[in-house]
Formats: structure tokens, C-alpha cells, sequence
């Protein structure tokens, strides 16, 4: 595998979560910007359907050894492969129930949050069905972040599951981020501001801040 190239966006949670474990693993690629906004959003590009059929970021793409381009997209579906391709260090620990916690825990984003507030499901709420995408956004990151200050708390060390960075914080992170953006109160989860601070000591967390990323704009 060479030649690693993430197409992604620099405030996408999911893309987050990406460039966050190819950091965390050592893992060099070349960072390939789709604006979602710009251009009546670059993901709907004929270019970009052809790389990404439903129109999603992220997509990592690399060549194989025999020149065969292959790609992959969902970020917990790139996340896994990046685990199996360089399993050091680890985002799942070694225990079993001890995964599947991380692994449920990240679900509570991945499905239970995040898609919620996806832009595409925002724009139809707000220009199609006339409604609030501020609060519907906001309801949902509340909803979520609720149960995940309860639900860390039966493994919560320095991380979410234990002192180790596991998946579960690869997705935690960014939808700290994204819920300030929705302006809510976060002083309810003082876990997971706590969690979040730990991991902002991390290098691959700092590398991979959408703050950080060549195509961040202000606002």
C-alpha cells in the first residue's frame, strides 16, 4: 500500500476521525480537500462521484504494489482497515469486553449522533421542510452527549476506555467540536470535557485539528 490520499473536508467529524488514525498510526498521506459548500459543494462533482458515489467524505485511496488504485470510504470502515494494515498502535484494547465498549461507544457518534447533523440531512431540513436545523442539530448532539457522560463511566480512565486512545475517542473528539458549533452548554459532560483535554495533549490529536488542516477557513 503507497501513495495514501484522503479526500476530505477540514470540519468534517468523520473526516476527523480519519486523518486522526493516520496519525495516531504514523501513517503519511497526501491530504486531497473537497469543499462541501464551494462550487455548489465539490462531493456532487461528476469528479467526485466517480471517486465517491454517495457523495460522502471521507474516501481514502492508495495503490497497491501491482499499480491497482482502490479506495474506501465510511470512516469506521477505513478506520478498521488502517487497524488490520498497522495494528501498533492499537485503537481497540485487548480485552473483549473492553472492545466492544469502545466499539459501542463509538457507534453512539458514528450512528446514534453524527449522521443527525450530517450537512446534507441540515440543508434538507432547513430549505426543503422549512424547519430549524440549528435546533434539530442541537437536540441531537444533546441526546447523545447525555448518555455518553453516563455510559463512559463504567471504563473511563484518562481516555474513554481506559489510559489508551481507542476508537472510542477518535470519535468523541470531533463531535465535541461539531457540538460547539450547534453553540451547546457543554459544562453538563464534565467526563467528557475531561477525556476530550487528555487527548488534546496528543500529538495525532493536535496534527489532525481541523484548526490545523491547509484548506480551514475562518467562521
Amino acid at each position: 500500500m503507497k501513495d495514501l490520499r484522503l479526500h476530505n473536508y477540514w470540519r468534517s467529524s468523520a473526516s476527523w476521525r480519519v486523518r486522526l488514525g493516520l496519525n495516531l498510526k504514523g501513517l503519511p498521506f497526501e491530504y486531497v480537500a473537497v469543499h462541501l459548500l464551494k462550487d455548489g459543494g465539490q462531493q456532487n462533482s461528476d469528479a467526485y462521484r466517480a471517486v465517491n458515489p454517495m457523495r460522502t467524505v471521507p474516501t481514502l485511496e492508495w495503490t497497491e504494489a501491482d499499480g491497482t488504485v482502490r479506495r474506501l470510504s465510511q470512516s469506521l470502515a477505513i478506520l478498521e482497515f488502517l487497524q488490520d494494515h498497522a495494528p501498533s498502535p492499537s485503537l481497540y484494547p485487548e480485552d473483549a469486553y473492553l472492545r466492544a465498549r469502545a466499539r459501542m461507544l463509538a457507534e453512539y457518534v458514528n450512528s446514534g449522533m453524527q449522521p443527525m447533523q450530517n450537512l446534507s440531512v441540515l440543508q434538507r431540513i432547513k430549505a426543503e421542510l422549512n424547519g430549524d436545523d440549528k435546533a434539530w442539530g442541537a437536540y441531537w448532539n444533546t441526546r447523545g452527549l447525555e448518555a455518553l457522560e453516563k455510559m463512559v463511566q463504567p471504563t473511563v480512565g484518562r481516555f474513554c476506555v481506559g489510559d489508551s486512545v481507542t476508537l472510542a475517542d477518535v470519535c468523541l473528539v470531533p463531535q465535541l467540536y461539531g457540538a460547539r458549533r450547534f453553540a451547546l452548554d457543554l459544562s453538563p459532560y464534565p467526563t467528557l470535557l475531561r477525556i476530550e483535554a487528555a487527548c488534546a495533549e496528543h500529538p495525532a490529536f493536535q496534527a489532525s485539528h481541523p484548526d490545523r488542516q491547509p484548506d480551514a477557513t475562518p467562521g
